[in-house]
């Protein structure tokens, strides 16, 4: 990994990780990590431009069949790669299927970019990060293969602690926060070979006294009314939370905050 980059493009292909859910601007719109990541790019390298065509619920098929060839087809310098995790969290998820997916689609990103960014995804802290640790560790090792064979680069997010602590979670347990989305720009900045900005990105919050166990039932108890509930339901009708979304930075163009 060179130091000192001097890239001028990126596009950013996944899911809701990708699209910045749950940091959320007061007019209502996602910012994320990788919108934080190409404004530092682009504070650095004159006429830089950004694509981001991540779109929430997505599938690694989905992924596959709608950004990957339209992110290859860009010739950016900088492609970022996450997808898989909503598969494995899928009550019936063929891993060998997932494998397979992912592989194909960095064998079409890799060699249209100077730098194909893969990542070990964060994991909260809790009872469906333990149920689904397996499948998600079987697709880190896949990541890992295929950056070893294509020239990849893997920013752990999975190994960093201070990541799976709740508080840099939302309410709806599966998305990050603010804070957490910036110390993922953090790891994806350094792992580019740019100067830190934050070296203690990994570094744990401080302890906090945790809630009392009432506080504790009643926020399980929304959870599940307000987001669990509704998740099953559009995984027994088959539907995504972004069915009909477009895109949120569908174009290769000069960066704009």
């Amino acid at each position: 990994m060179q130091t000192d980059p001097t890239y001028s493009s990126l596009v950013a292909v996944g899911d809701s990780f990708t699209e910045g859910m749950s940091d959320l601007l007061p007019d209502g719109s996602y910012r994320g990590w990788a919108d934080l990541l190409a404004g530092r790019m682009a504070a650095v390298t004159p006429g830089f431009r950004y694509a981001n065509l991540a779109v929430r619920g997505k599938l690694i098929q989905q992924i596959v069949d709608e950004q990957v060839d339209v992110a290859a087809a860009m010739q950016a310098d900088v492609i970022t790669l996450v997808g898989g995790l909503n598969d494995t969290l899928r009550p019936k998820c063929d891993m060998v299927r997932v494998r397979d997916l992912l592989t194909e689609a960095v064998e079409r990103l890799a060699p249209s970019c100077k730098q194909l960014v893969l990542m070990r995804s964060p994991g909260r802290q809790g009872p469906v990060l333990e149920r689904f640790r397996p499948r998600m560790e079987e697709l880190f090792t896949v990541v890992d293969e295929l950056a070893a064979r294509h020239g990849a680069v893997v920013v752990d997010l999975y190994g960093a602690p201070s990541l799976s602590d709740p508080r840099l979670w939302d309410v709806d347990r599966l998305h990050l926060t603010a804070e957490g989305h910036r110390r993922v720009t953090e790891a994806v900045w350094q792992t580019l070979g740019y100067d830190p900005e934050d070296t203690e990105w990994r570094t744990p919050i401080p302890a906090t006294v945790p809630p009392r166990w009432v506080a504790r039932r009643g926020a399980d108890a929304r959870f599940a009314r307000q987001h669990l509930l509704p998740w099953i339901g559009r995984r027994l009708t088959g539907r995504s939370s972004g069915d009909g979304l477009p895109p949120k930075r569908p174009d290769l163009r000069a960066y704009e905050p």
